[in-house]
């Protein structure tokens, strides 16, 4: 049976459905907004997973590009790995349903969210977690639901939901947030330096929109939803935690308390030990209990962490609950690269290279949404020796997808992207050296560095900092500055990033059931204190990029040409500016505008490149002067190619001042002779003058003191005589190199020179008298003209014509493809 139900939300229509498709699926729904159409599903195994200790969960966002009506590009049309912003999505379908699970529970549950169509105006990532939200509540899987998800924008001081892409590229926020009705559990924001106080608004004006969505999602299920499922809870024994507590509390309580990692790390294993081997002999005969060890004392691990947080507010390294561990902060460590910055929290280590490249080095982004090109991009990579670990290098991973991206949003808002006296891609890869906690916030700080030091003009230096929380459900203790044993032990990991005016990018994931609205507020101001202690510290270090882009990155110059010249500066196939490019030693990049973009390591270069391109693109004038080679000979003389892809004529008596009947008894072909133009005519065809100029050539010497003649053919720039006018060559020599030059010298000359004389012929002399007919009466020709008109379908073959006789297997064959006598 099919269910269907629709409501209103921030303005906009949301339209669920079951029944209809997927019933095989544990949970499904179509879930619409406008004429975007997202399919959720949501399936769990009938068994648990024997041996983990964990919730089996797997979120996935499949993207379909026929939901915008494209084909992939490519050779795969099928599709390969996950896009990067399918990965994102994925994460952000996982981080608000996973807390919602039953505790113990260990069945496979996989959550899949499919935009079957795209609407721009209603763009899907956000509609998925709705989607996936929706599947659950249907569904016959225990969950403590439902959720949903939405996106804030801000225009003009206003807050909007659901925002189009279009009014997201204006917007000052990007704020996407999920969670049920009783609180937010899962954060993720990009923003343009907000307030705190602006931040934690908008997120309220979003939780409210999702407890009317949860609303509806629950009202739904009642009437639309399955019955759910038993399952085979997987929780420790109880009395077993407490029976190590409070025999071996104390000695765990010791080991956890020491400022190095590995230290602590190494106590505790060996605690850990003693104390499976302890409790093995004690409770040998019961098999249950045994496989339960493990997982006990590594309860009882956390469990004393968060005690002696929430009972003595004592950290495992010792330091208050609103202090940063130690902090170095290291620019242009690196020789050779164009920026780098290293910078390190206690035992977190992150070493960040800027390289900046052209326009073209931009990224294509070919996703759902309308084609970009990415001029930013950021890399985060974590290696296992950062964590003392032996494993096989792939490609990344999901987390570091996300926190690679995290980092690139926290500082997109100051890289000046849109100065058009900034033609740079940025590519920053952030390399984790070290891993002790908050490696993604250790990335956006050593990128800032990294980019002050290759002299990228940022707006503002950004930090990040790292909040945790630890919570019995009465006390809540934030933390600044969490290390990965707090993390693994906590409640909630809040990343904040910014400047010192405001937010640049948020990220929270909790293990709670949502964060009260008074706690975020308290994070976030904790976390402001910590951004701007780390700020000063890394301002010590260098207080302003600088002043010039490093000399090991391109030189990036740029001119304005006209737009109409594009062409003529390309060239057939791109030969043109290819040429140029090998010339100059340079790289160059067009845009759509007329800028050109010349990129060199050297002065040089760019001012022969600019040299070239100006002569390509700019109106010749008489008088100029150009170095160039002979391209071709011809009777009448050189041709000299003066940029690439143009030429201009050096006539023979332009060319030296002796007496020579031909061009190659001067110069040859891959000579290079120096010329200044004569003249223009007036189809813009160049004419040089080797005359009156100091010249390299041995053949040319006496040039210098010579006197070029008056003019060509007798007249100027497409006056009489001249090539333009009556008695002109006519010739068009410039519609390609394969024009017709040698003809020899025909303007103002008797055309007919070489003919001999013909005198008073009569033209009519072999055609005889003319017959004195009617005009009406049709004559012989025109009647045979008619009659072969009346047989052009069937044309007769000549006798002598070789004709194949034509068997019965001609028959046989296709008409399209037999050849045609």
């Amino acid at each position: 049976m099919i269910h269907s139900h629709s409501f209103e939300v921030g303005g906009k229509t949301l339209s669920i459905e079951t029944g209809r498709v997927a019933q095989q699926a544990g949970g499904s729904v179509l879930l619409g907004m406008g004429e975007t159409v997202v399919l959720g599903t949501a399936t769990m195994s009938k068994n648990a997973r024997e041996g983990i200790d964990f919730l089996p969960l797997v979120c996935d966002y499949e993207e379909r590009k026929y939901s915008v009506g494209k084909i992939p590009g490519g050779f795969m049309k099928r599709g390969g790995r996950p896009s990067e912003k399918a990965t994102l999505v994925s994460r952000l379908i996982d981080r608000p349903i996973r807390p919602l699970f039953p505790k113990g529970m260990r069945n496979d549950i996989q959550v899949i969210a499919m935009p079957f169509a795209v609407d721009q105006a209603c763009p899907p990532d956000v509609l998925a977690i709705c989607a996936a939200g929706a599947a659950l509540a249907v569904s016959d899987i225990p969950f403590e639901g439902p959720i949903a998800g939405v996106r804030v924008g801000r225009i003009n001081g206003e807050f909007i939901l659901f925002p189009s892409i279009s009014e997201t590229n204006e917007s000052d926020l990007d704020l996407v947030l999920a969670g049920h009705m009783g609180a937010i559990s899962m954060v993720e924001a990009g923003a343009n330096q907000v307030s705190e106080a602006d931040m934690l608004a908008a997120m309220k004006f979003g939780h409210e929109a999702i407890k009317t969505i949860c609303k509806e999602f629950a009202a739904f299920a009642k009437t639309a939803g399955k019955a759910k499922r038993e399952f085979v809870s997987a929780e420790v024994d109880a009395d077993l935690v407490d029976r190590i507590k409070k025999d071996s509390g104390d000695d765990v309580a010791a080991a956890l308390v020491n400022p190095d990692k590995a230290s602590r790390e190494s106590a505790l294993d060996d605690l850990s030990k003693e104390l499976i081997a302890k409790y093995k002999e004690v409770f040998a005969e019961n098999a249950e209990i045994l496989k339960q060890l493990p997982e006990a004392v590594d309860k009882v691990v956390k469990g004393t962490v968060r005690k002696l947080i929430l009972e003595q507010d004592k950290r495992p390294d010792g330091r208050k609950l609103n202090e940063l561990r130690k902090i170095e902060a290291t620019a242009g460590l690196l020789p050779r690269v164009h920026g780098s910055g290293l910078f390190s929290r206690g035992q977190t280590q992150v070493m960040t290279v800027a390289t900046l490249g052209l326009p073209k080095d931009a990224q294509i982004i070919d996703g759902l949404e309308e084609e970009e090109n990415r001029r930013y991009m950021h890399f985060y990579n974590f290696p296992p020796y950062s964590v003392g670990e032996v494993r096989m290098m792939r490609g990344p991973g999901r987390r570091e997808v996300g926190h690679g991206a995290l980092a690139e949003r926290a500082l997109r808002a100051v890289i000046p992207l849109d100065d058009p006296q900034f033609p740079y891609t940025l590519l920053l890869i952030s390399e984790v050296l070290e891993s002790n906690g908050s490696t993604s916030m250790a990335s956006v700080c050593g990128s800032t560095l990294a980019l002050m030091d290759a002299g990228i003009a940022i707006k503002a230096p950004v930090a990040g900092i790292a909040m945790g929380l630890m919570s019995d459900g009465k006390t809540y203790k934030v933390l600044t500055d969490i290390q990965g044993m707090e993390d693994f032990c906590g409640d909630m990991d809040f990343k904040v990033a910014g400047t010192k005016e405001g937010i640049t990018a948020l990220q929270l994931d909790t293990k709670l059931d949502g964060i009260p609205d008074h706690v975020l507020e308290a994070a976030l101001e904790q976390a402001k204190v910590a951004r701007l202690q780390i700020l000063d510290i890394m301002l010590a270090e260098l207080d302003a990029p600088r002043t010039e882009i490093s000399r090991f990155a391109p030189q990036i110059v740029t001119i304005q040409i006209n737009p109409e010249k594009i062409g003529a500066l390309i060239g057939p196939g791109g030969a043109t500016i290819k040429k140029t490019q090998a010339e100059s030693g340079t790289e160059i990049d067009i845009q759509q505008d007329g800028r050109v973009l010349i990129a060199s390591s050297g002065a040089e270069g760019v001012d022969k490149a600019i040299a070239i391109i100006k002569a390509l693109t700019s109106e010749i004038e008489v008088g100029a002067e150009f170095t160039g080679k002979v391209s071709r000979l011809m009777g009448r003389g050189a041709m000299v190619e003066f940029v690439a892809g143009r030429e201009g004529l050096v006539p023979i008596e332009h060319l030296t001042t002796r007496d020579v009947r031909r061009p190659d008894d001067v110069v040859s072909v891959g000579d290079t002779i120096k010329v200044k133009v004569f003249e223009i005519d007036s189809m813009g065809r160049v004419n040089f003058t080797a005359l009156g100029i100091a010249q390299d050539h041995p053949n040319l010497e006496g040039n210098a003191d010579a006197e070029p003649p008056k003019s060509f053919f007798g007249g100027g720039r497409g006056g009489p005589g001249g090539r333009g006018g009556p008695g002109g060559r006519g010739g068009d020599r410039d519609r390609g190199r394969g024009g017709d030059r040698d003809r020899g010298d025909r303007g103002g000359r008797d055309r007919d020179r070489d003919r001999g004389p013909r005198g008073d012929r009569d033209r009519d002399r072999d055609r005889g008298p003319r017959e004195d007919r009617p005009r009406d009466e049709p004559s012989q020709h025109a009647e045979s003209r008619e009659e072969r008109a009346s047989d052009l379908s069937a044309p007769e073959v000549p006798d002598a014509f070789p004709k194949r006789a034509r068997t019965n297997e001609d028959e046989d064959v296709n008409a399209r493809f037999r050849p045609r006598r």
